[in-house]
C-alpha cells in the first residue's frame, strides 16, 4: 500500500518507540557508491567476493587493504546528507529510538545519532584479522597491510565479509528494537538480503507499523500490512519531520 507524507507524519508525531533499519540509498544520496558500485576502474575485473572475504585478504591481503583504504579515503570526505541530519532529529524527539545500519561509513554518527546499531560494521576501523580487537587508529608505517600492535597479526577493515556472520550482540539488540517498537521505518534498502531483511516483518508481527521509505516500490520485499512512502530518503524524512512536529506544536497551541 503506498501512504503519504502526512498520514507517516501523524504516527511519528504519535510514536514512543521507532525503530529504524537503513541501507546503501541513504549513503548513496552522500555520493559514496554501493558496494558493486565501487567496483570501477582497475577493481571492475575483481568479483567482490574476491575482496571482501577472510579468503580473499588471506590471498592477498595487499590488495584487499588497498581497496578499502581507497573506499575509506572517499567516506572520509562524504557528509552526512538530509536523511542523516532528520533521523538524528528524530532521536532526540522520540522517547525511545533505536537506529539500525547497514552502512559502514558511520554518516549517522557524524549527523549526531546517539543510539546506532551498525549490522555490518564501520570501515573508519579496523581489527586484527587474528585476535579480532578493534582498533580506531592504527600506525601506517608503511607495511600492507599494517601490524597489529598486540600480536602481529595483520589489520583488516572492521566490517562484515561475505561468509562472515553478523556481530551477534548487534543483531540480537536490532531484533528486541524490533520487538519493541510501534513504528518501524525501513529506509534506503530493498529488504531482501537475510538476515536483516527479517526484521521489518518482526517489527510488523509484534504489532508495529512498518513503513518502507524508497524512490520506488519495485524490487521490494513485499509483505501484508507493509505501507510503502516513495521517494529520495533526504527529502522524505525531512518532509516528515517538519510535518510530525508541527502537527504537534498545532495541537500544543490551537
Amino acid at each position: 500500500m503506498i501512504t503519504t507524507v502526512e498520514a507517516v507524519a501523524e504516527l511519528l508525531a504519535q510514536a514512543e518507540r521507532v525503530a529504524v533499519l537503513t541501507g546503501a540509498g541513504v549513503s548513496a544520496e552522500s555520493g559514496i557508491p554501493t558496494f558493486r558500485d565501487a567496483m570501477t576502474g582497475m577493481w571492475s575485473r575483481f568479483d567482490p567476493a574476491e575482496l571482501a572475504s577472510p579468503e580473499g585478504f588471506a590471498r592477498q591481503p595487499a590488495m584487499v587493504w588497498n581497496w578499502y583504504a581507497e573506499r575509506r579515503a572517499h567516506v572520509t570526505k562524504a557528509k552526512p546528507n538530509p536523511a542523516h541530519l532528520a533521523l538524528a532529529e528524530i532521536e532526540r524527539r522520540v522517547d525511545r529510538f533505536t537506529l539500525i545500519t547497514q552502512n559502514v561509513d558511520g554518516l549517522h554518527q557524524a549527523a549526531g545519532s546517539g543510539r546506532v546499531i551498525e549490522l555490518h560494521g564501520n570501515i573508519r576501523r579496523v581489527k586484527c584479522s587474528l585476535d579480532g580487537q578493534v582498533k580506531e587508529e592504527w600506525a601506517a608505517d608503511g607495511e600492507v597491510p599494517p601490524r597489529c600492535p598486540d600480536c602481529g597479526g595483520h589489520l583488516r577493515p572492521d566490517v562484515v565479509w561475505f561468509g562472515e556472520l553478523l556481530p551477534a550482540r548487534a543483531f540480537q539488540e536490532a531484533g528486541a528494537a524490533s520487538v519493541d517498537c510501534d513504528l518501524f521505518l525501513s529506509i534506503g534498502t530493498s529488504n531482501l538480503v537475510e538476515p536483516a531483511a527479517s526484521l521489518p516483518w518482526t517489527a510488523h508481527r509484534h504489532g508495529a507499523t512498518v513503513i518502507v521509505v524508497n524512490p520506488t516500490d519495485e524490487g521490494q520485499r513485499r509483505g501484508p500490512g507493509i505501507q510503502y512512502l516513495l521517494g529520495n530518503s533526504g527529502e522524505i524524512l525531512a518532509q516528515l519531520v517538519s510535518a510530525a512536529w508541527r502537527k504537534t506544536s498545532e495541537a500544543a497551541h490551537p
